[in-house]
């Protein structure tokens, strides 16, 4: 049963406009990209080209509103904000989860099963938003002198988004944003706009004062760049590749703002001969599946205790073939497209080099161009088995629907080769030996650990990486703090 489409969000090839200042602008040079859903090929959108000069006047209007009104709204005023953009959030979910669905190909099963994730982000923050405080510490100076601590917002964020989530990415960006009292300047991929500027829309219908929120589309060099550089900034949140993660490194150092960096992975997942396979093999294959492998923490390295290697390789490639390969828009589609026809020559490429390099293709392998398949980015699931370490299957993130399959002998060993790879976002478990679950969460060099499960976040919890997977966190008190500066403050008494 499909739900109807919500025409306030009508995904029709028409020509949108970005948010700037509390109003619906085109690009200063008037130029305009498509976007297409990567099932159909289809047009679905054109938005603005905006470029450094549109992030320069987006900027100066986050700047403008930080200093002016909305330097004045109390905990209180900022959680009802907050409360009714929930509340329009779930009134509008249909819309939202196809606006996703149709812009970046995310099964709608998934689209839509992310509302109590986005709800209940929006919600937490919103209950953070009165918890915000500082510290009355005693010191140890001569007289009568009384010190303090008070957190007061960064400023103006500059948040760059890509294109896998774009739903729950803004969330995470904008919730803490507003939950502090920062304001801030959105930058969604080129490849996923829409969805970013429809949830513009519900920020201006929730009362969200003009220039807090804005939100600027067009290609990275053109504005991602120019907001990772701009002085006017004086935080930027980015999530995306490593290698982009560092150029805004460097691209920050200009002010020296603050920076967060959500990046790639290349995750481990252990199982153990005493895991309970009928559990562990639906949930090891869709933490490598899921969003067609195109999630940040795909556990895409799956060592198997060589006494059961065979057996789980096997039983993987059974449910792996059995997916439910199609349009997003499908209720029943397990496994959508990748979100574009460059992502898929990507995936490819690691096919070929897969078997070029030696592995043995258990199930997919292969792009899929009959049928129904023929205009969209679609690649078959896949299990590599006979992978050795030093293959790029097993190096490199593939941001596509890929596992490979790697033996091991011992917990120590393999413990020792998970952390073997210069990332380190998340990572998983599979035992039902409590104590080996303890040992190796511990040993784990990744952010998040998940034992007997995957893909498990919640807005208390802190989400975020180790070594080249990056800083910062987003979740948690943890995340709030990254929106605060902390000031202390001394005040000697007669």
């Amino acid at each position: 049963m499909t739900t109807k489409t919500d025409i306030r969000f009508p995904v029709d090839g028409r020509t949108r406009k970005m948010f700037v200042d509390g109003a619906w602008v085109e690009a200063r040079s008037g130029q305009v990209f498509e976007t297409r859903n990567p099932a159909t090929g289809e047009v679905i959108g054109r938005v603005p080209r905006g470029d450094a000069g549109d992030i320069d006047i987006a900027v100066r209007a986050a700047r403008r509103a930080f200093a002016g009104p909305w330097s004045r709204f109390k905990p209180f005023e900022r959680q009802a904000l907050l409360l009714r953009i929930a509340d329009l959030f779930e009134k509008h979910w249909e819309g939202i989860s196809q606006s996703d669905t149709a812009d970046m190909g995310m099964p709608i099963v998934r689209t839509r099963a992310n509302k109590l994730r986005v709800l209940g982000m929006l919600r937490y923050y919103a209950g953070m938003a009165t918890a915000i405080h500082g510290q009355t510490i005693d010191n140890s100076l001569p007289g009568d002198i009384v010190s303090f601590t008070r957190k007061e917002p960064v400023g103006v964020v500059g948040a760059i988004i890509p294109w896998n989530a774009p739903t729950a990415a803004s969330v995470w960006k904008i919730g803490p944003a507003l939950a502090t009292g920062c304001t801030i300047v959105l930058k969604p991929s080129e490849e996923a706009p829409l969805t970013p500027l429809l949830i513009a829309d519900l920020m201006n219908e929730a009362g969200v004062p003009p220039g807090v929120v804005n939100v600027v589309t067009g290609t990275g060099a053109e504005a991602g760049a120019p907001l990772a550089e701009h002085s006017g900034v004086d935080k930027i949140v980015f999530t995306g590749s490593t290698a982009t993660g560092q150029a805004i490194i460097r691209a920050s150092a200009g002010n020296l703002k603050r920076v967060s960096l959500e990046l790639g992975g290349k995750s481990p997942v252990i199982v153990c001969a005493d895991a309970d396979l009928d559990k562990a093999v639906p949930i090891a294959a869709m933490a490598a599946f899921a969003n067609s492998g195109q999630i940040c923490i795909a556990g895409s390295r799956l060592f198997v205790e060589r006494s059961i290697h065979d057996e789980l390789v096997e039983r993987l490639g059974k449910f792996a073939s059995a997916l439910k390969i199609g349009d997003g828009a499908d209720p029943s589609t397990e496994i959508g497209p990748l979100v574009s026809e460059r992502q898929l020559d990507k995936v490819e490429g690691f096919l070929n080099s897969g078997r070029n390099e030696g592995a043995k293709v258990v199930t997919g392998g292969r792009r899929l161009r009959e049928g129904n398949f023929a205009k969209g980015n679609f690649v078959q699931p896949t299990v590599f088995a006979g992978v050795s370490d030093n293959m790029q299957i097993a190096r490199d993130e593939i941001f596509g629907p890929v596992i490979s399959a790697l033996p091991f002998d011992t917990l120590d060993e393999a413990v020792e080769r998970a952390n073997a790879t210069p990332y380190g976002l998340a990572a998983g478990v599979f035992t039902r030996d409590v104590s080996k679950a303890h040992i190796v969460s511990r040993s784990l060099r990744a952010g998040s650990v998940w034992v007997n499960t995957y893909h498990a976040i919640d807005p208390a919890l802190p989400f975020g990486g180790y070594k080249m997977s990056g800083y910062g966190r987003e979740g948690g008190t943890e995340q709030l703090d990254e929106y605060l500066n902390t000031k202390g403050v001394w005040i000697k008494l007669d």
